[in-house]
């Protein structure tokens, strides 16, 4: 009994955080990642940015599904993009171009992503943010 119970432990120990909670029953559109691509240099610096929507959940979702991810800077909505339905396990790639004073320090701004959804379910609302400083 006692030997099970270590087994079991050790088992759950060695899971990812998190691995437990990342799954849910349902759709669960996650922002998985936000990453700048490259930057281009000129009187605003354009910094192209990639970010991955990932359904964590355990079913896809509906056809009917209406989602963006916005894009915010200073609690300022800049802008949106939209996320198709996704299937469970499934990820979408978005991208976003921003416009950056060449003179900005470094670690000054902060750009916040969130999915919004306007038709649809998700199953785990607090996976849909991402934060990237640049």
């Amino acid at each position: 009994m006692i030997r099970n119970l270590a087994i079991v432990f050790i088992v759950l120990a060695l899971q990812p955080i998190g691995a437990v909670a990342a799954t849910c029953a349902g759709a669960n559109p996650a922002i998985t990642s936000v990453v700048v691509r490259g930057v281009t240099p000129g009187p605003s610096n354009q910094y192209h940015l990639v970010g991955t929507v990932t359904n964590l959940g355990s079913s896809g979702q509906s056809k009917s599904t209406l989602q963006f991810v916005d894009i915010y800077q200073y609690g300022v909505h800049m802008d949106n993009r939209g996320i198709p339905p996704l299937a469970a396990g499934q990820s979408y790639t978005f991208t976003y171009t921003w416009l950056r004073n060449p003179e900005a320090a470094k670690g000054s701004t902060t750009l916040d992503f969130r999915i919004r959804m306007v038709q649809g379910s998700d199953c785990n609302p607090s996976n849909g943010t991402y934060h990237v400083t640049l």
